[in-house]
């Protein structure tokens, strides 16, 4: 059976969400599983996602994209402090919470590991995976990182890149649920903390799989 890439949006700590699309896609040992980042904050459960996404890397090639909220737990773990405040306005309250601690460096050293070792941006064959943006003009290793991590393609929608492979990334919350798709393009993060949904999205085959921060798989149509 040929292998397969799979591409998982935003998890942000909806525990159930990302098991039901896992169950539902059943990565094999030889697909690769991209995850796009956020895996922490606004949702209950960022201690679930991490260890379920930690127990996923010894199932398949999981290849996992740093995110902006990411980023910002691993600054305060490293000693910048002035941001927790910044921090817990954007849902870090809800992360120390699914651990019962007051501080994020308090974190099982295993679960900040997995996120000091997430990648800027990945590349296939047809496809790149970033968490937010990119510049169309410039290669993938000369990326800015607040452009890979924090510009919303809502804000300044960047055009097709110089490589002419298409570009997944999420960051930029589809509140309506559903996946953006502008050719060039794809945007997966379907707002699954909120109201939406969180999508995995084949991109071998084009099949796409939907769950709600409750695990309730989406029927088609």
């Amino acid at each position: 059976m040929a292998e397969r890439i799979i591409a998982i949006g935003d998890i942000h700590g909806c525990t159930p969400a990302l098991r039901a699309v896992l169950q539902a896609a059943e990565p094999r040992p030889g697909d690769t599983v991209v995850t796009l980042g956020d895996y922490v904050d606004r949702g209950p459960d960022t201690l679930g996602t991490l260890e379920t996404l930690i127990d996923l890397s010894y199932r398949c090639r999981l290849i996992p994209i740093l995110g902006n909220h990411d980023e910002l737990l691993l600054q305060i773990v490293a000693g910048h402090h002035y941001l927790l405040g910044d921090w817990l306005m954007v849902g870090g309250d809800a992360t120390l919470a699914s651990y019962g601690i007051e501080a994020p460096d308090e974190m099982p050293p295993e679960h900040v590991d997995f996120l000091r070792n997430c990648r800027a941006w990945y590349e296939s064959k047809r496809h790149f995976f970033v968490h937010a943006s990119y510049r169309p003009d410039l290669p993938l290793r000369r990326q800015p990182p607040e452009l890979l991590r924090w510009e919303a393609i809502s804000e300044m929608p960047p055009g097709p890149h110089r490589s002419g492979k298409i570009a997944v990334v999420g960051h930029t919350a589809q509140q309506n649920g559903e996946v953006l798709d502008w050719g060039y393009l794809k945007c997966i993060d379907t707002h699954v903390y909120g109201n939406g949904w969180l999508t995995a999205l084949d991109l071998t085959t084009g099949q796409c799989w939907q769950a709600d921060k409750f695990g309730g798989l989406r029927l088609p149509g």
